[in-house]
Parts: structure tokens; C-alpha cells; sequence
């Protein structure tokens, strides 16, 4: 196998082997740096929802010596549960699962504090505990969201990267050196690994840097912090020598799946069958126990959210009805779960006749697919345009939310239309009941092309869990409020 070099800064030693400075000491020690301002932190924001629920709930006075004591001890059990759901090592889960493990984690979190406090003179009410838990999970996350961006700042910069070698030389393994080179995930490929399992083709870009029974010896001379196999360029031998690597102490080893982008890791468990090992993988399927969990999320929130907006809801009716003539509420035929047909719900923001009007404007459509876009649609009035810049005037589908139509998160309700021009596999996404909002909502809104939607509904759909709905919806108000690609 050739061997090419394309940085100035590489050198061949007398062995064969092309060497690269490592930096793998000082990336870690950038990591662990990270991860202890984390905690600190994590520790703040959990000393922060405590004061702000105990202030809301027994007034503004200075706390007694008890809860001193008790916010004393929060940073200590913060940090050791936050531990234990490993939330210091972020790099290896995706958000959504990230936001799972703080879930889990804050609440264990709250209920040891409730625990200790039955040992103190500690005021406590179930107010107090779920004040306490609301405020902690909001403050964790945002937290969190931050230190995200200034992660994804220092990779773009190109530090806190994992320097990586590429096991394989075939297809699969450059495209796996393209994606980690272009995509800013933490990743730098040094260059690839040649195995038993050639195409034959010199790969491009990083240089081959050596055998694969050479591997530990190449990790060792380029300071690789990560081993990145391409599962489908190696056998049996070659993997013995991956799994003697293993052995360097702060070596990660990762190996592709050659799965769809849209299977999450939730779905996936290892099993071992007759020595073997082997990726079960679950049914896409919401359990009996699930359905409901979700049905009575939806059911509560939907009628608290009606609660609460009633005064805005009243607001905007007066604004449409002061403007022009016609009524408050826009009811639309949509599809929804089994392709059930039902009246969705919206503050009305067109003129009386807009429908009519629709088939002069196709020609100006900007969207694909069998949606309609129109970035400056004249029959939007100007209550309705900014209505739709905040998307208030989706507020009434609570209602269809509450009669069971719709869940507040899940793919976007359709029109009959729309419906009748799907694709077979774009029908997979009528198996759930629509959503106020959704990954769609949360990820570019009318920005994203039409089949960018389908495979985010497909995605959302194939991974549900209460969490991500939890997930979604807290996503969603940091975007409605930038008012990105709603128009």
C-alpha cells in the first residue's frame, strides 16, 4: 500500500512509519479543565434553583442554618450523581441523550436533597420539590447549552479534538475521514490504518500511515487519543490488533455500524449469541405504558397551557378582529394519525378568501415537495405576519391537542393534499398523531427543504421517549423567540 504524506509537518522514521506530533496530554488536560468548570457550573445552577424555590415559597427572608447546611451539601451530591449518569463525558452521547441523563440525574439530585432535609429544620412542601426540580433541570440545561457552543467554538478552532486514526483504507473508511474532517464533531483524522481488507484503492486526504499490526507502535508515535475502525474493512485478525490497542491506557476505540442515520443509539443493544457478537436492534413501537405516559403529558400541559394564555389568547382575537373583518379562528382540514382527517385550529392570518387565492400564487411557490411557501404572501395581514414571525397563531391547536387530535410534539399535520402527492416511505410519518411542534420546528423551521422534514418526522417517530419530548419543547422556546424561518 502506498504511503503518502500531505503535511509539511510529517516525517517517515527509519521503521517505516510516517510520525505526526501528538497532543493527546494536552487535549486531555484541556478536557479535564473543561469538565471541572462544568461541574462548578452544574453545582451553581443546582445552589440557584434551591434559593429560587425556596424563596417562592416561603417569601423573600434569609434562610435559616438548616438550608445552609443543606445548600452546603447540593454542590457535593450534584457533582457525584452528575458523575454516575457520566455526564462528564458528554462527547459521547448525543443531545438528546445528554438531556436524558440530566433528567435523570437532577431528580435524584432533588429527591437525596428532600431526604437530607427530613434531618434538618428544613421547611419542605411538594411545591418546593418540584419548584425546586423545575428550576434546577431549566438552569442545568441552559447551563449545558452553553458549554456546548463554547465546545463547538474550540473545535472549529481545532482544539479539544480527538486525534484520530482511521482503521481501512476502502470507501467506508474515507468517507469516515471526509465526515470527521468537514462536520466539526471533535474528531481530526491523522491519517488511515491499511488492514487485510483492501479495495485497492489509495485512499485521499490524510496519508496511509502504516500496517495494522503495527497499530499500538502508530498510536504511540502520533499521540492518537482515538481509534476510528471502518467495520467493513477489516477481518477477524485485523481485529485482534484493535483490541490489543485497547490496552494503551486513554485510547478510545470507536467502530462504525453501517446503520441509517435515522436508527438512535436507544434502539440499538449489543448481545452476545454463541460467542458472537451481535447489535439487537428494538421495534419502532410506543408500549401500552408509553401511549399513556405520553397522552397524559399532552393532556396536562395542553389544558395548563389554556389556562395560562387565556389573556393572550383574548389579546390576539381583539388585534384580528380589529384589523379586518372575518373570524377570530381559522379551521383547516388536516390529516393526522392513520391518516384520520380532523379541523386543525389557528388564529386566522390571511384576508377572508385567502384559499381562493391560492392557485394565482403557485407559480411564486418557494418551497419543494407539495408544500406551499411564500416568503412575502400578500394575503397575510399585518396582525398575521406577526403572528406567524412568533408562531402564536398556532396557540389554539391546544385544543386539538386536548380533544386527542394532536400531541403538542410530533411531525407536522398535512394537508389532504399534500398527502395524496406523498412517496410511499413519506406516509410512514401519518403513524403518530401531528404536533404543535417538532424536530422540524426546532431545526430550521421553512427553511428546511420538504424531504429534510419527512426525515426528521421519521427520525422523532422511530426514537420517542418522553425525554425527547421534554427535549423538543425546550428547544422550541429559545427558536420561537428568535423567529427563525417562520414566515
Amino acid at each position: 500500500m502506498a504511503q503518502r504524506a500531505t503535511d509539511a509537518t510529517t516525517s517517515k522514521t527509519g521503521d517505516g512509519v510516517i510520525r505526526l506530533p501528538g497532543a493527546a496530554p494536552a487535549v486531555r488536560r484541556q478536557q479535564t479543565t473543561l469538565y471541572r468548570w462544568m461541574a462548578a457550573t452544574d453545582s451553581a445552577a443546582m445552589v440557584a434553583a434551591l434559593l429560587a424555590a425556596y424563596q417562592l415559597c416561603f417569601g423573600l427572608r434569609l434562610p435559616d442554618g438548616g438550608f445552609l447546611l443543606v445548600l452546603a451539601l447540593a454542590p457535593v451530591v450534584t457533582v457525584a450523581s452528575h458523575i454516575g449518569c457520566r455526564l462528564y463525558q458528554t462527547y459521547q452521547y448525543t443531545s438528546v441523550e445528554e438531556f436524558r441523563r440530566i433528567i435523570l440525574s437532577v431528580t435524584a439530585v432533588v429527591m437525596a436533597i428532600v431526604v437530607l432535609s427530613f434531618w434538618t429544620p428544613v421547611p419542605s412542601s411538594r411545591l418546593w420539590i418540584a419548584s425546586a426540580w423545575f428550576f434546577a433541570l431549566v438552569l442545568t440545561g441552559a447551563s449545558r447549552r452553553r458549554w456546548h457552543h463554547v465546545i463547538r467554538h474550540r473545535w472549529t478552532a481545532g482544539r479539544l479534538t480527538f486525534d484520530t486514526l482511521i482503521v481501512g483504507t476502502n470507501r467506508e473508511a474515507q468517507n469516515l475521514a471526509e465526515l470527521l474532517a468537514t462536520s466539526r464533531v471533535g474528531y481530526r483524522p491523522l491519517g488511515f490504518v491499511a488492514t487485510g481488507v483492501s479495495d485497492g484503492a489509495v485512499p485521499d486526504g490524510p496519508p496511509v500511515l502504516g500496517g495494522i499490526g503495527g497499530l499500538r507502535q502508530l498510536i504511540s508515535k502520533t499521540g492518537a487519543s482515538c481509534v476510528f475502525v471502518a467495520s467493513t474493512a477489516v477481518g477477524a485478525e485485523d481485529v485482534k490488533n484493535v483490541l490489543k490497542a485497547r490496552r494503551l491506557d486513554g485510547v478510545e476505540i470507536r467502530v462504525t455500524a453501517n446503520f441509517p442515520g435515522t436508527l438512535s443509539a436507544t434502539r440499538v443493544m449489543p448481545q452476545s449469541v454463541g460467542g458472537l457478537l451481535a447489535l439487537s436492534v428494538h421495534a419502532v413501537r410506543l408500549t401500552r405504558a408509553q401511549a399513556i405516559a405520553k397522552r397524559t403529558f399532552d393532556v396536562a400541559l395542553s389544558a395548563a397551557g389554556l389556562v395560562l394564555a387565556a389573556p393572550l389568547l383574548a389579546a390576539v382575537a381583539l388585534a384580528i378582529k380589529l384589523e379586518s373583518p372575518g373570524p377570530v379562528l381559522f379551521r383547516q382540514e388536516r390529516v393526522g394519525l392513520h391518516r384520520q382527517r380532523f379541523k386543525l385550529l389557528k388564529f386566522r392570518t390571511m384576508v377572508v378568501g385567502a384559499e381562493l387565492m391560492l392557485a394565482d400564487l403557485a407559480v411564486h411557490n418557494e418551497a419543494d415537495g407539495p408544500l406551499f411557501k411564500l416568503r412575502n404572501d400578500p394575503r397575510v395581514t399585518r396582525v398575521g405576519r406577526l403572528l406567524r414571525r412568533y408562531s402564536l397563531d398556532e396557540l389554539p391547536q391546544l385544543w386539538n391537542v386536548l380533544m386527542g387530535e394532536m400531541s403538542l410534539v410530533g411531525p407536522r399535520p398535512p394537508l389532504p393534499r399534500e398527502v395524496d402527492a406523498y412517496e410511499d416511505w413519506q406516509l410512514d410519518r401519518l403513524q403518530v398523531r401531528p404536533g404543535i411542534t417538532g424536530l422540524w420546528q426546532v431545526s430550521g423551521r421553512s427553511e428546511l427543504p420538504f424531504d429534510e422534514y419527512v426525515r426528521l418526522d421519521l427520525f422523532y417517530i422511530e426514537n420517542w421517549s418522553l425525554a425527547y419530548d421534554l427535549f423538543i419543547l425546550a428547544k422550541t422556546v429559545p427558536m420561537l423567540l428568535a423567529a427563525r424561518g417562520a414566515y
